[in-house]
């Protein structure tokens, strides 16, 4: 019985997708949100196949159109606003992903060894002992690579015209 099913529904989507998928890219006007939609609607004709198997094509119509009237109905329930609408007292992620991209910026003109200390040191949060590990390299020379980055990662913020607090790159032994 299970395979019967599964060839007749399989032939109905083999058949018949391109056309309701169509119709489901009108409903919504977006292409992604038909194929959600198409996706969905399959799903529950599949389940109910054999009370629809007759005509299957007009009950995946109509449940296209229902579920497409349920998504306009909760975006009119929550209705989109303009951005001149929103509460100045909202947080921002603007100024978050301004700094990420100048930190990256200025990370790229730090040289290669010392871009490597500092990260694993400050970003990786890893002891002195841990980074010269895995540079394989001397623990001072983790302490020097450390202290040169951080002045060059200071100095290309501040041509940025951003105001970090970074740490003293004083190379303690944590």
């Amino acid at each position: 019985m299970r395979d019967v099913r599964g060839a007749e529904f399989d032939e109905f989507v083999r058949t018949r997708s391109v056309s309701l998928l169509r119709v489901a890219y009108l409903l919504t006007g977006d292409r992604h949100a038909a194929e959600d939609l198409l996706q969905e609607v399959l799903e529950q004709v599949y389940v109910r196949w054999r009370r629809v198997r007759t005509t299957p094509e007009a009950y995946a119509r109509r449940a296209l159109v229902n579920r497409a009237a349920n998504r306009w109905r909760r975006r009119a329930r929550r209705p989109e606003r303009a951005l001149g609408d929103l509460d100045p007292a909202t947080p921002d992620a603007t100024d978050d992903v301004a700094l990420r991209e100048a930190v990256v910026a200025a990370l790229r003109a730090v040289p290669p060894r010392q871009r490597a200390a500092v990260v694993l040191r400050y970003l990786e949060d890893l002891s002195v002992a841990d980074t010269a590990a895995a540079l394989d390299c001397s623990e001072g020379a983790v302490k020097s690579h450390t202290s040169r980055g951080i002045a060059k990662l200071r100095e290309a913020l501040a041509d940025s015209g951003l105001v970090v607090t970074i740490p003293n790159g004083s190379g303690s032994s944590r």
